[in-house]
């Protein structure tokens, strides 16, 4: 029946060449052009599977309840101190506000009223005291500053400090520590350098930490959805104002973007990255394979114009039935490049030897039909029935990408039996002057016959050990390690991952009200795996009372220091040069000739202040840059932090609520993990330990948890299906038990060795490289069926026969298609492309074994 079809194909559509070809030409164009329009990437990972999985749908709920949490760009600011971060924040946040065209929602948390004027309330009452002795402690110098921050105020307020000194009042030695913090400030406006005073340091004594100078600003911007990326327009846009604002490093400012939206974006340019190099390399081997094996240009220009005809429909009908491709189902490119070229080489190899044979185009193309019918229909069924088996499954980029190659077989066998040969007949290629075989591997085919037995020992002694190498494959169940830790996004991404605070990996879970919220969070904070909860009432500090208390004190204590009467006008450079003079003489006045450590600070700030005069002009604006704008900002923060208010569930502002408490009453609770918050077990543990309390929680340590069960599951599922279905293909069209297990039994072999090299070399399997399942069944049942049925049709001497020719080409053009994957930038490509290499090596060894497993059996 398969053989009478397709000849039958074959010779009606090389009757009517013309109007196949003119009908492919008008589907492949159409295709394309479709393509061209609609073409869409989809890069966000979670979406790689079924959004009516439990923990997907407990997701997609938690994003109705809380919308701002969705499509967030979120740009982290870095600054050299303290007061520059807040300075940047600030400038960003106001730009940004004023851009509702791009930016239709701004939110600086940290910045805000809220945490500006009551921030020393979220301390514990120890932290609050010792943070207000501090700045009592400091009021000697914080006077002159007030009255007038400027340089020359600066210099005032050294000098009081010195005066202090002199009168007893204090010790040279408490002063060291702001001294030397000034004078490297100094010395780095002399060299040049980017320099910043932090005051928090000079005044607190204390490094100011990350938490300190970092700043994050949240960010829903105006998507265009039109485009392949479509945050670009507003994340470009943002990256100008910063710049413009002078947010750089050279000015002590570094400005980085993160989220879903800058990670989707630079996720589709990192795939597309390189794309012009590997198609470039992908195309220019295919054709040098080809050539090879067809040595006629013609026969070279039909397979590849049947080739991309089959690429565009089979890229069309994907598109109007999925919409988008996704990471996993964008490989079926290179899926069908590398399989659905195999069926052209087939057909053309096989026309060649016929042509040979039978000199006459016509009886060539039919027999060549007849002949290759039955291998190329069951090689196709069964490839197509390993991808579809894939489309069931709740791992939708898999699923899609089974469902799309799976058409794409179909197709690619379908114009190999029309289109292909109706090229054929209207390009008319030359006859072949000689066999087509390759004589050189005669020796190999004397060799393999001769040592069939050994060969056979040999594969079964391999697979063994793959077998025992088995249970030490990995999985990589964490799908951030697909993506390209050398984009800005997921580098900013790893860096908050550092901090436990900052860090994504925390579980989120909604409660029906806030009473049962508070009541939920007390129970899962007993957990041992937990380090703290947090919800709405976390917004309402403890110990009000005694730490408003402290900070009423400091706040009397400093009040007419901080907010002078009488503030003095700007000061003239003669006046500041003056002051600097005069602090440069009561620091050496107190230094004496004394030999401690706080004497040669002093003297070594007296020094640099001497130099900074005697440099003047420009030295004198760096000076004034580096000090001024941070003591304004400290001083600004210090009067909004001595002046908080009681807090109340009414004192909220409606933005931090509405974070916390749904519009319909339900209330978040925020669990953080105890341990290392990247740690897979820990948080395995963590997840597990959540859910037992709250079954209906999500957020990444429990979505990564169940998508690498989701991805075990589908390809398990996956693999026994195709198995199945394979099994039943061969065995009614082979009806031969032992014709079934040569067909099966060298592919699990190539599956079971292709794993074991992955333990040895350290390579895991991920939720992208796993797709080499379905192309091993796929690529090794179509060449092992070609083998199996010559051998039934009584062939022999397979390695130096048109088949051996046809099967070695073809893997050599599956391995350019699928070898280019591995020079992507992007983690997920790059590891499907070096899987599916080491896959085709194993499979390409045995097939030459595959004779000598032939002959074996044969002789049994």
């Amino acid at each position: 029946m398969w053989t009478d079809f397709y000849a039958r194909l074959v010779a009606i559509c090389c009757r009517h060449a013309t109007a196949v070809v003119v009908a492919g030409a008008i589907a492949g164009v159409l295709a394309g052009i479709y393509v061209s329009q609609n073409f869409q990437m989809d890069s966000n990972s979670e979406n790689l599977f079924s959004p009516d999985i439990d923990w997907r749908r407990r997701q997609a709920e938690f994003e109705t309840a809380f919308p701002q949490r969705m499509d967030l760009t979120l740009a982290v600011i870095d600054g050299a101190t303290p007061e520059r971060t807040v300075e940047a924040a600030n400038a960003l946040t106001a730009a940004l506000s004023a851009r509702k065209d791009l930016f239709p929602a701004v939110r600086d948390r940290a910045g805000s009223e809220f945490f500006t004027h009551n921030g020393l309330l979220f301390l514990s009452v120890d932290e609050v005291g010792d943070t207000t002795r501090h700045i009592i402690d400091a009021q000697p110098f914080l006077g002159p500053l007030a009255a007038d921050p400027s340089l020359r105020g600066i210099m005032d307020g050294f000098s009081a400090a010195l005066l202090g000194v002199e009168n007893g009042a204090t010790m040279l030695e408490t002063l060291a520590g702001p001294f030397s913090v000034f004078t490297d400030t100094l010395d780095k406006v002399d060299s040049g350098e980017p320099a910043i005073l932090s005051w928090q340091e000079l005044i607190s004594g204390d490094k100011p930490g990350t938490r300190d100078t970092r700043r994050i600003i949240e960010i829903q911007a105006a998507l265009d959805y039109g485009g392949l990326a479509p945050g670009a327009k507003a994340s470009d846009a943002l990256r100008m104002i910063a710049a413009d604002l002078g947010l750089t490093p050279a000015n002590g400012v570094t400005v980085r973007l993160t989220g879903s939206v800058p990670i989707a974006d630079e996720e589709f340019l990192t795939l597309t990255d390189r794309a012009v190099l590997m198609v470039t390399l992908m195309m220019s081997a295919i054709l040098a394979t080809l050539w090879a094996a067809v040595r006629s240009a013609k026969i070279v220009a039909a397979i590849l114009i049947t080739l991309f005809a089959g690429l565009a429909i089979t890229t069309a009908i994907g598109l109007a039935v999925v919409g988008r491709f996704n990471v996993i189902s964008v490989a079926f490119i290179p899926l069908f490049v590398g399989i659905g070229v195999d069926f052209g080489i087939q057909y053309s190899v096989r026309y060649r030897a016929e042509r040979h044979e039978k000199r006459d185009l016509m009886p060539a193309l039919t027999r060549a039909g007849e002949i290759m019918g039955p291998p190329l229909t069951l090689a196709a069924l069964a490839t197509a029935a390993c991808f579809y088996s894939f489309a069931p499954t709740s791992f939708a980029g898999v699923a899609e990408l089974g469902f799309i190659a799976g058409n794409g077989m179909i197709i690619a066998y379908l114009l190999s039996g029309t289109l292909l040969p109706s090229l054929l007949k209207l390009m008319h290629p030359k006859g072949e002057a000689g066999e087509v075989g390759i004589a050189h591997l005669a020796v190999a085919d004397r060799l393999v016959h001769k040592y069939r037995r050994a060969i056979v020992a040999g594969l079964g002694a391999l697979t063994a050990v793959g077998l025992f190498l088995l249970p030490s494959l990995e999985f990589d169940d964490n799908p951030m390690n697909l993506r390209s830790a050398r984009t800005e996004s997921i580098a900013t991404l790893f860096d908050l991952m550092k901090d436990p605070m900052t860090s994504p990996n925390t579980i989120e879970i909604l409660a029906p009200s806030l009473d049962e919220a508070r009541d939920l969070a007390a129970r899962i904070e007993q957990l041992p795996e937990v380090d703290h909860t947090t919800t709405l009432e976390n917004f309402i500090p403890t110990d009000q009372e005694e730490k408003l208390a402290l900070i009423s004190d400091a706040a009397f204590v400093l009040d007419t220091t901080i907010n002078p009467f009488d503030m003095k006008p700007a000061p003239t450079r003669d006046e500041t040069l003056a002051s600097i003079a005069a602090t440069s003489a009561a620091l050496r006045k107190a230094a004496g000739e004394g030999t401690t450590q706080a004497s040669e600070t002093a003297r070594r700030l007296a020094v640099a202040l001497d130099s900074l005069a005697a440099e003047g002009g420009a030295s004198l604006d760096r000076a004034e840059a580096a000090f001024v704008p941070g003591l304004k900002t400290m001083l600004e923060r210090l009067r909004a932090t001595l002046s908080p208010q009681p807090v109340d569930m009414n004192a909220i502002p409606a933005v931090l609520k509405a974070d916390w408490l749904a519009q319909d009453g339900r209330a978040r609770v925020q669990v953080s993990v105890r341990g290392d918050p990247n740690d897979r077990p820990t948080l395995r543990r963590f997840a597990d330990a959540v859910r037992a309390i709250a079954p209906g929680a999500t957020g990444a340590p429990i979505t990564t948890e169940e998508s690498g069960r989701i991805v075990v599951g589908a390809f398990v599922q996956a693999g026994l299906l195709s198995l199945l279905a394979v099994i039943v293909l061969l065995a009614i069209a082979l009806r031969n038990l032992r014709d079934v297990v040569l067909t099966l039994g060298p592919l699990l072999a190539a599956c079971v060795l292709t794993f074991g090299t992955c333990v040895v070399l350290g390579l895991p399997l991920n939720f992208a490289n796993i797709i080499v399942l379905p192309l091993l069944l796929g690529i090794g049942v179509a060449f092992h069926i070609y083998f199996v049925m010559a051998s039934r049709a009584g062939g022999h001497n397979f390695l130096q026969s048109s088949l051996s020719r046809a099967v070695l080409f073809s893997a050599l053009t599956t391995a350019t298609g699928f070898g280019t994957l591995w020079l992507s930038n992007h983690p997920g490509t790059a590891s499907m492309g070096e899987l599916l290499m080491i896959s085709l090596a194993w499979t390409l060894t045995i097939l030459v074994l595959l004779p000598a497993l032939l002959e074996t059996w044969k002789a049994e």
